[in-house]
């Protein structure tokens, strides 16, 4: 069992008084793939390098498998990280530089020889093991670091933002290994990313930071789909959600979204989250995510006639299976994602239509979700 369990963890640097990781509190299970995303400065590698030991909790408690271990060493913690820039000796081989970490623990030679080239068998490494780290690109060279990981047998992986320092493609070819390298291990692992892109894909669950505190844990499809606020909203999809502000009008028990000319009449639940919320007459943030407006010759505007627009087309960009096309509707900038044999260029006045099931509307002053 690999259990790790954060109870009101902060961390406030003294000296300058600065508030890193606020009241942060969750419970990870065994073979659990937890991914901390957020911007630059959220808190999300402080985090993991308390856990790790190399930073001072300021307070609360830090349990591993039901042990405190706010005072135990990191050496002591049975942890093993990745960094992000290696940390490889230049001077030693690919299987000097894995067994090093054994060596120090005076493993046996021949277990060292076997735990190393197993993991080089596990990480395709068996012909570099001769080599030295100038000899290996970056993805072998980030192998590596992750093979000095792998044979210490660690209870718990962390990685810190592994793949950034790695070309686009190299990144995807190196997220798909290490996927596949924690169904081989069945390993606790937590991994540091601000890319929404390697948290979507990599992780069983998400915790979104901003400003040190934890917005949402969850996971990737729930994250996606009922966001809790709106910087959870923006942060997480690409492009990212179109936020618009209107005004929610209600009669009865129905409920429409006023969008400058146009009249949005919401479904019975987003409807009644609206109008027992009080929000009647108020102004909120309505968001729709680019997938979710539809060129009107589509089957959406049989369900959905109040919805339709129309704007002109600013930019038109063509990514292969998709087309993205930019438009300013009712004062926002907005992004449609669409099919590639779409007919819509720059500067024709196109029509579209929203998926109202799609929609989320958020409180304007507390940005919390209202619909999800």
């Amino acid at each position: 069992m690999s259990s790790i369990t954060l109870k009101n963890i902060c961390k406030t640097y003294e000296d300058s008084g600065v508030k890193a990781v606020q009241d942060f509190n969750m419970e990870i299970e065994d073979k659990e793939f937890i991914i901390f995303v957020g911007p630059s400065g959220c808190g999300k590698s402080t985090t993991l390098r308390m856990i790790a030991g190399l930073e001072e909790i300021s307070s609360g408690e830090l349990y591993i498998d039901g042990e405190l271990m706010n005072e135990v060493e990191p050496k002591d913690r049975d942890i093993a990280m990745v960094f992000q820039n290696y940390a490889l000796y230049p001077h030693m081989t690919v299987f000097e530089n894995m067994a090093f970490g054994l060596k120090l623990h005076k493993i046996p030679k021949a277990e060292i020889k076997e735990k190393v080239e197993k993991a080089a068998k596990v990480l395709d490494l068996q012909d570099y093991l001769d080599r030295k780290p100038k000899a290996l690109s970056g993805g072998q060279r980030q192998r590596v670091a992750m093979g000095r990981a792998i044979v210490r047998n660690p209870k718990v992986f962390l990685m810190d933002e592994p793949l950034s320092n790695l070309d686009a493609k190299l990144r995807v070819q190196m997220r798909t290994e290490i996927a596949k390298l924690h169904n081989r291990l069945g390993t606790t692992m937590i991994y540091v990313t601000h890319d929404q892109t390697e948290a979507m894909t990599l992780g069983t669950r998400i915790v979104v930071m901003k400003d040190g505190i934890v917005q949402q844990i969850d996971t990737p499809h729930n994250l996606y789909a009922y966001p809790c606020n709106l910087f959870v909203a923006g942060f997480i999809g690409s492009p990212q959600m179109n936020f618009f502000t209107a005004t929610c009008q209600a009669e009865g028990d129905k409920a429409k979204l006023i969008l400058g000319d146009y009249e949005i009449e919401l479904p019975e639940a987003k409807a009644k989250a609206l109008i027992e919320g009080g929000y009647a007459g108020k102004e909120v943030t309505m968001g729709i995510r680019p997938e979710d407006l539809h060129a009107t010759d589509t089957q959406v505007l049989a369900t959905n006639p109040s919805c339709e627009m129309h704007a002109e087309v600013n930019v038109y960009e063509l990514l292969g299976s998709e087309v993205f096309l930019y438009f300013n509707f009712c004062g926002a900038n907005v992004i449609a994602r669409t099919e590639p044999d779409t007919k819509a260029q720059v500067g024709d006045n196109v029509g579209f239509v929203m998926d109202v099931d799609k929609i989320h509307v958020f409180d304007k002053d507390t940005e919390v979700t209202i619909t999800n």
